[in-house]
């Protein structure tokens, strides 16, 4: 595999396994580049448990030209990152230049702000399935759903096949 980057989002109350377990397994993937993104560079954003994160790049230092996948957590941070135009845009920009855009649990918030589901289908947390429906996709509760450049997962049980779609697509 050529070498590829991935950015994976981090913020306050951010859902611990669905930052660290694609932070750490792209980062033992061979060829892959993976680094975290908050609103501020090196700063320490806690967890929804309180385990710590420190961001690697703040958003303002990122683009969809410089990654090819970006990966969003759940938890409650994508509650904060759907009311942040820098976020916004890079998710925009991301679907504009056909890039991986990987989402799990509550992430798909982000995607219901950014506008990119209509007509995608997709899953999320169970409590969010309406807002991912009002959004324009079609709903199926699976593990992982991949629609073209979107890839989509659940809870946190569903890591697995999520990081398996991501590579899959990272490495087409």
């Amino acid at each position: 595999m050529t070498s590829k980057r991935v950015a994976v989002l981090v913020e306050f109350n951010y859902e611990d396994l669905e930052v660290w377990y694609p932070l750490l397994r792209f980062r033992e993937e061979l060829g892959i580049e993976t680094f975290s993104v908050g609103p501020e560079k090196g700063k320490m954003y806690q967890s929804k448990k309180g385990y710590p994160c420190k961001s690697d790049k703040s958003i303002d230092e990122v683009s969809a030209q410089d990654i090819d996948a970006l990966i969003i957590p759940g938890g409650w941070a994508p509650d904060y990152w759907r009311r942040d135009k820098r976020f916004l845009d890079l998710v925009t920009d991301m679907f504009a230049a056909s890039k991986t855009v990987a989402a799990i649990c509550h992430g798909a918030w982000l995607l219901c702000s950014a506008d990119v589901l209509k007509g995608r289908k997709a899953t999320c947390f169970h409590s969010i399935k309406d807002d991912v429906k009002n959004a324009g996709a079609v709903y199926e509760d699976a593990a992982v759903v991949v629609d073209g450049n979107l890839v989509t997962s659940r809870v946190p049980a569903d890591l697995p096949q999520f990081c398996k779609a991501i590579i899959a697509q990272l490495k087409a």
